[in-house]
């Protein structure tokens, strides 16, 4: 049976490192006494649904490029891969890491958008960051958390809060637009309308959960 001397304990199972201090353990692995609990969704499916999804925005971003070629700066075919990346890093991070999904794409949002920002600043502010990127962040996060939550078996405490916040920060492209900080409406419009959608869903599918989950987080 694997030791780890620094905490004195013995470790089942086959753990390199010890759970609790994350030092090497020694000794001989031993069979773990827990079950192995099979995933209650496929991996396949949900990367097909993802390529898929990855395929149709690529799709779109060239229809966008034929119907709207008057506008030079428009850019919708290379901003797209902004939206195709951050799908994927949704969606891979809750392949395999299932916990507080939610909760990580709202950090991955922030961050992502901050540094585009940022970027902008830096390159003598041509508004792009919050005409294509931010926009595209929030769209792209959205539609990776109703992939996520169609296929795959996440318990609900899990993301309703976190799912509601990151619909919220789509519409924030819609203050942009309201404020005139965009050079073209079309991706803040397209992001805040899924916003609208992921919200009205979450209430009708998860309403009673999304007012429970609020009232224990906020110890009402």
């Amino acid at each position: 049976m694997r030791r780890c001397t620094g905490c004195a304990v013995d470790v089942e199972g086959d753990w390199a490192r010890c759970p609790l201090c994350g030092e090497p353990l020694g000794g001989e692995a031993v069979r773990s006494p827990l079950p192995a609990v099979p995933l209650r969704f496929s991996r396949r499916r949900v990367l097909r649904a993802l390529f898929l999804t990855s395929l149709a925005a690529i799709l779109a971003s060239f229809l966008a490029q034929l119907l709207f070629s008057r506008f030079s700066d428009l850019g919708a075919l290379r901003s797209v891969w902004l939206g195709v990346v951050t799908l994927w890093l949704v969606v891979l991070m809750a392949v395999r890491k299932r916990r507080n999904v939610a909760k990580g794409t709202v950090y991955l949002v922030i961050l992502v958008g901050l540094i585009c920002t940022y970027w902008d600043y830096l390159t003598g502010w041509h508004e792009w960051s919050l005409t294509y990127a931010v926009p595209i962040v929030c769209g792209s996060s959205i539609i990776a958390l109703m992939i996520t939550v169609r296929l795959m078996s996440i318990e609900v405490g899990e993301h309703v809060v976190y799912s509601g916040l990151t619909a919220i920060l789509g519409l924030a492209p819609i203050l942009f637009l309201v404020l005139g900080w965009v050079q073209h409406p079309l991706p803040s419009a397209i992001c805040g309308a899924l916003g609208v959608v992921a919200l009205v869903l979450l209430q009708l599918t998860w309403g009673a959960e999304t007012r429970h989950e609020l009232a224990k987080r906020l110890h009402l």
